[in-house]
């Protein structure tokens, strides 16, 4: 979701040469941009399973820590949902900003 309230959406779509395959999140973020939107402000991810909580891989903890660190980042679980930030999934992440050098 952007600062405006659009709901972009993403899905996995694999492929045999794992490298290559592109996350619904990484998908979801490239959608965002083609949209002209560059602002995002919250990411839900669902798994497979349901009620498994399904955190981003780490590709694409980076991508959505480029966009926006403070981005909140909605995952399901059995007994509620989760919410946390981009920079808590990942404390150290690489930054074109050369002041910042991780959160």
């Amino acid at each position: 979701m952007t600062s405006d309230g659009c709901v972009i959406l993403g899905c996995n779509v694999e492929n045999a040469s794992y490298g290559v395959t592109l996350c619904a999140e990484r998908n979801a973020v490239a959608s965002m941009v083609v949209m002209g939107h560059l602002d995002p402000v919250a990411i839900a991810i669902v798994g497979g399973i349901s009620g498994t909580p399904c955190p981003p891989c780490g590709a694409c903890r980076q991508v959505l820590m480029e966009f926006n660190e403070d981005m909140t980042v909605v995952l399901e679980s059995p007994n509620k949902i989760i919410l946390i930030k981009a920079y808590e999934l990942l404390p150290l992440s690489f930054s074109m900003d050369k002041t910042r050098g991780g959160r």
